[in-house]
Formats: structure tokens, C-alpha cells, sequence
């Protein structure tokens, strides 16, 4: 559905906006949260995704990439819109949310939003790499 950024160098049919950036604020193990008994640990994230191009931006989909120590697959969650929303976001605004990933253990999670600039560009933006640590490691 979306393009692999982290495959072949950038997408063609996509361009990187300068001024459009992801900043992961913060993640937490909950094991509160419900899990699959496969996929027991849960980690919720939180992310700002700030404009400071001169262009108002609209985000369409989202692709993760989720490993998992100790396991050879990459895990893809991929889809449209984020969170069930489609956020545009003006030139200096931010749009802020919190989801979760469920893992079988200790793992990295990184990705790319999708989206379209008010001009029509196809653009993306990578959501750095981030740790998803269980509290009993160091």
C-alpha cells in the first residue's frame, strides 16, 4: 500500500519536506493495556509531528517497522490516516497523538508518515528509531 522508504533509498513517487519532522516525546511499557498472549508486552508511544515547512500538509497513512530482539521478521503495520484521523497541519502547527505497539519482547520501532502537501506533492516524513524496553532491563 504505502512505499518502503528504508528500501532503495527515497520512494520516487515521494520527496522528503524539509520542515515537516517527528519527534518521539516519550515511551512507556503499560502492561496494563490489553495484549495478545502471543505479543504480551505493550508499549505506548508519544509523537509530535511538526510542521515548519511554508506549506500546509495533509497526513494520508503511516508505515512502522517494528524489531523485536531475538526474532528474524520485521514486524510492518502499515495503513491510512493515523489514529483513525487524517490531520493537516498549517505551516508551524503540530499534530500530537498516542498509540501502542504489542511485542513479544524488547525491540526498536521506526517508521515514515505519508502525506500531501497543499500544492499536491506526495511527501514523507521518518518517525526516528525508537527502543521499546521492558522495565527489568538496564
Amino acid at each position: 500500500m504505502w512505499p518502503e522508504p528504508y528500501r532503495g533509498g527515497v520512494p520516487k513517487e515521494f520527496e522528503e519536506l524539509e520542515g515537516l519532522h517527528v519527534d518521539v516525546d516519550d515511551v512507556m511499557y503499560m502492561p496494563s493495556l490489553d495484549a495478545p498472549s502471543d505479543r504480551p508486552h505493550p508499549f505506548v508511544y508519544f509523537i509530535n509531528i511538526r510542521n515548519d515547512s511554508k506549506e500546509r500538509v495533509s497526513i494520508l497513512g503511516r508505515k512502522w517497522l517494528v524489531r523485536e530482539d531475538g526474532y528474524p521478521e520485521l514486524v510492518v503495520v502499515e495503513g491510512d490516516g493515523v489514529v483513525g484521523q487524517f490531520p493537516e497541519i498549517a505551516p508551524g502547527g503540530v499534530f500530537s497523538y498516542n498509540s501502542y505497539h504489542v511485542t513479544r519482547g524488547p525491540g526498536t520501532a521506526e517508521g515514515s508518515f505519508f502525506g500531501e502537501t497543499e500544492s499536491g506533492r506526495r511527501v514523507f516524513t521518518r518517525i526516528p528509531t525508537f527502543k521499546l524496553t521492558l522495565p527489568t532491563e538496564s
